[in-house]
């Protein structure tokens, strides 16, 4: 390749859906040997054409230049056989095979008889991962690892494959602070031998630690490219969402007061809640009109502790009481049934991609707007008034949900729940994944919750979602609740030291 000549460049890419303008004359270019951070809000685009640049989406407008030359891909192996690799935010990773069966996934060596030759795959994995400064074991099942490390393998795979260029999306939102420096040492080192990345995410810390170049996107068009040698955070945010944002960033950049409410009435007391391995011991008052946050290292097992306030796991010891009143939760039924709701970190677990937007909100009331048969008519009104209040873009509920950004998918599975309100609302990582703008959103939905009179619970690995919602915070710590923060000036240095 010819010095000045970028690895990979993008000229006026336009790309629609439905009608609707995703991507408008969008110019983007990618250096040899260059990290270069992607942000911008849910629905701004960026994914879009990512998935141009991995050939998911094959119908655009617009020029892809790989080394200076044309190229189309049509399919995602066409980008593959190419050099381009792509590292979804949920890992493909397949849990039951080893570490050298996953780093060499669909490339395994075979014997002279035709069978894979596992020594031979051990050999080669090991040595690949060493390169990397990976120290684990190839033989160990790549299930049993920690997160963080199936991360590495995954972006391992993808290099042992030929990629030249590595896209990277959200790849720090479900790690500890180890892991994240542990997985900036690779891409470094992945840079360092020649190597492009592209690295999507909503944590502007990560993008300016880690990146050497940041474009901005904003409604489906590239705002802004610079060296990150020029800019800071601020500068970021005022692209991604402009000004009258100015709560949710002093969540980025700064400290905040918590203001809880101890004269409040309690709906719901946990007492010694426990689940071997777990959690234990866990005790907590949830105050009507009170966003209570739990916020904790994954692994901690604040995720679940929400799953067994809502009945998804049982309890060896414990009980939950509402109101002051005993309550069995031995299902999710049960949870409902007391008025419980629950909003899981994973979209899948709850939401229907295939199906349209109306659907998706009207599904868990079913029961109290339809007698003997379901009225279509009267789902879509129920879902037009919270596409409305909640902003969901584009507002179109025929639409099928799994075409909404991720940011628009978590409003979709908010609005389940707005219009029978429950005593106490579980989130359970309510803005992972999501931009500046769309976590602003989520910061006006409970807080218009909390004024209703809602108990709400926000449990979560990022320090930023809690700071930017709670009243009070819970610090949970190899399964125990460690530190409790009310009424004090509390800030990420904070609560980081006392996960």
């Amino acid at each position: 390749m010819e010095p000045n000549i970028p690895l990979l460049e993008l000229v006026g890419i336009r790309k629609s859906f439905g009608g609707v303008a995703a991507l408008t004359d969008v110019d983007f270019t990618l250096n040899a040997g260059e990290i270069h951070g992607l942000v911008g809000e849910n629905g701004a685009g960026k994914s879009t054409l990512m998935k141009i640049i991995a050939g998911v989406h094959a119908e655009y407008q617009g020029t892809m230049r790989l080394a200076g030359k044309p190229v189309r891909f049509r399919s995602a192996r066409d980008a593959k056989a190419a050099g381009i690799g792509m590292v979804h935010q949920e890992l493909s990773i397949v849990r039951d095979l080893s570490v050298a069966e996953n780093v060499l996934l669909g490339v395994q060596p075979l014997n002279r008889f035709g069978l894979v030759d596992y020594p031979k795959m051990t050999r080669i994995a090991g040595e690949q991962l060493q390169r990397l400064g990976i120290d684990v074991d190839p033989r160990l099942p790549a299930g049993a690892l920690p997160l963080g490390l199936q991360q590495l393998i995954e972006i391992a795979r993808v290099l042992f494959s030929g990629a030249r260029i590595i896209i990277l999306d959200e790849p720090t939102s479900a790690l500890s602070p180890p892991e994240v420096e542990r997985l900036f040492d690779l891409l470094r080192r992945v840079r360092d031998e020649g190597h492009s990345l592209v690295f999507i995410s909503h944590f502007l810390d990560d993008i300016l630690r880690v990146s050497d170049t940041i474009t901005i996107f904003r409604n489906g068009r590239r705002i802004e490219t610079a060296p990150v040698r020029r800019i800071d955070k601020r500068w970021i945010i005022e692209r991604m969402i402009g000004a009258g944002h100015e709560e949710l960033e002093e969540s980025y950049t700064g400290e905040i007061q918590l203001h809880s409410r101890p004269d409040a009435k309690v709906v719901m007391t946990a007492e010694g809640l426990t689940r071997p391995g777990m959690f234990e011991d866990v005790s907590l008052d949830v105050r009507a009109g009170e966003v209570l946050g739990i916020y904790g290292f994954m692994g901690s097992g604040q995720l679940e502790l929400a799953r067994a306030l809502f009945g998804k796991l049982g309890l060896a010891r414990g009980r939950v009481l509402l109101d002051g009143r005993e309550t069995h939760l031995v299902n999710t039924a049960a949870a409902r049934r007391a008025g419980i709701a629950f909003v899981p970190e994973s979209r899948r677990d709850m939401l229907f991609h295939m199906e349209p937007v109306f659907k998706n909100v009207s599904i868990s009331i079913l029961d109290r707007i339809s007698r003997l048969w379901v009225r279509p008519n009267a789902e879509r009104t129920i879902a037009n008034k919270h596409v409305m209040s909640l902003q969901i873009r584009p507002p179109l509920v025929d639409r099928p949900l799994g075409t909404l950004s991720g940011g628009n998918q978590q409003k979709v599975a908010l609005a389940k729940w707005l219009t029978f309100l429950p005593r106490v609302l579980l989130l359970s990582e309510p803005t992972r994944g999501m931009d500046v703008g769309a976590k602003d959103d989520v910061l006006k939905i409970v807080k218009s919750l909390r004024a209703e009179g809602i108990g709400v619970v926000v449990v979560s690995t990022e320090p930023e979602t809690v700071l930017s919602l709670a009243d009070r915070i819970l610090v949970m710590k190899r399964g125990r609740i460690a530190r409790e923060f009310a009424d004090e000036v509390v800030s990420k240095d904070r609560l980081l030291a006392a996960a």
